[in-house]
């Protein structure tokens, strides 16, 4: 598990410069990756029903549109928002003063903030390019990749079950695995929340308020 101090750096370089994540997400299309996961999955004979069970959940979530750039957006959101959500409200200001004016005050939620930050990961990311042209899309459906949401999802649920049942709802579990590295250290100090205590969080939050602070 990383570090407190190392988890804080990386919320912060997000918050203060949310297209910092960009070339992460970028590297999420690898073809080496999807052929490895592939090649997992013809093994893993152990999980081939329940994977089969997912398969088709995963298919009928794509024919319903979970693809659209929209719900891209909204997967980054869910998980900020569950972050923000255990977030005391006199460390927020602190926290997201980089932002700018227009999201401080007690009167502005955190939905707001969560929303400001996923779209301009999603708006800086060649994956939306990838949604609208069809590319994910293809891609999911035919082989590795698909084994590779599936697999990750299935992880997600173990890992973080909180993250996992949120996203699960309208199966944006599938998604995550796509924005991972953006989310990924929102994820492990929560977990440490839920490991280690409120306190353990709390001390993350300081870690990630002095960063902020030095980043200015």
């Amino acid at each position: 598990m990383s570090t407190y101090t190392d988890i804080a750096k990386r919320i912060a370089k997000i918050i203060v410069s949310p297209d910092a994540v960009i070339g992460f997400i970028h590297g999420v299309l690898s073809v080496p990756q999807d052929l490895g996961y592939l090649a997992y999955g013809y093994i893993d004979t152990d999980s081939r029903y329940n994977r089969e069970t997912e398969r088709i959940r995963l298919i009928k979530a794509i024919r319903f549109g979970i693809l659209q750039n929209e719900n891209f957006v909204r997967t980054i959101e869910i998980v900020l928002n569950k972050f923000n959500q255990y977030m005391p409200i006199e460390k927020r200001d602190g926290i997201y003063a980089k932002m700018g004016a227009s999201v401080l005050g007690r009167a502005i939620t955190n939905s707001i903030i969560s929303k400001k930050i996923a779209t301009i990961i999603a708006q800086r990311s060649s994956l939306m390019v990838a949604l609208r042209g069809g590319v994910v899309g293809n891609t999911l459906l035919a082989g590795g990749m698909a084994e590779r949401s599936i697999y990750n999802s299935q992880k997600l649920q173990s890992t973080d079950p909180e993250i996992y049942y949120a996203l699960r709802e309208r199966d944006y579990d599938f998604l995550y695995f796509l924005v991972e590295p953006a989310l990924n250290p929102f994820v492990e100090a929560l977990r440490i929340r839920r490991n280690q205590g409120e306190t353990a969080f709390i001390q993350i939050l300081d870690l990630v308020e002095k960063e902020v602070k030095y980043a200015r």
